[in-house]
């Protein structure tokens, strides 16, 4: 009876981690935007990214809250909830960035939005502008993304806020030493699902630059 019990709990074992491997595999294979290396140095690239179209959705709130929303909401985009019905497929990373976003008030006074996020989901290349499903949900935009150059160091691990600090940091040390000129707020760019284990995540920090 001993022996079955840890049969069993070695079976599911396995089949968890198969799982994770399964869906670790399924996302790392999903299209990504295109690029050209210019130079690296260490975990550093600077990057040259094709035009691309984005579905971006503004959310608030701290940073994992607000890009655990944004991702439901796109989802629920590409999943089939725009104008045709049509499924979109996947694809990386899911990126996020501080949002400029100013709110109206009455008298006309503008203010900034407090802990305001962007969350976008790169478009497959295969659509263009005019035959990209519509979102139902009025707050999705479609935006096209021009030609960019940008500055980006990646990482592995847990993308929690000291280790997004450490490698933030590290990354303006090298745009300082390089002297180059920042066009950008910082985005931040994930490519796996948040039950991939850590050291299988593949994180990035980027800035664009001129």
């Amino acid at each position: 009876m001993i022996l079955s019990k840890k049969i069993w709990l070695l079976l599911l074992l396995l089949l968890f981690i198969f799982g994770i491997l399964y869906w670790w595999f399924f996302f790392s294979n999903v299209e990504e935007p295109g690029y050209d290396v210019s130079s690296t140095h260490k975990s550093i690239e600077i990057r040259r990214y094709n035009p691309m179209l984005v579905a971006e959705v503004t959310e608030t709130g701290d940073r994992q809250t607000a890009i655990s929303r944004g991702f439901r909401v796109l989802a629920d985009y590409i999943f089939g909830n725009n104008t045709v019905q049509q499924k979109i497929a996947m694809t990386a990373p899911v990126s996020q960035t501080k949002s400029e976003k100013i709110q109206m008030t009455a008298p006309v006074v503008q203010a900034p939005i407090k802990n305001a996020w962007k969350i976008q989901f790169i478009m497959p290349k295969s659509y263009q502008l005019e035959t990209l499903p519509k979102p139902k949900n009025k707050r999705i935009q479609i935006k096209q993304v021009p030609e960019q150059k940008r500055v980006v160091i990646q990482f592995s691990g847990q993308a929690n806020d000291v280790k997004i600090n450490q490698k933030e940091q590290e990354l303006f040390q090298y745009i300082e030493d390089q002297d180059l000129e920042v066009a950008s707020t910082v985005f931040y760019a994930f490519y796996n699902p948040p039950w991939t284990p850590a050291f299988l995540r593949r994180n990035e920090i980027m800035l664009v630059v001129k």
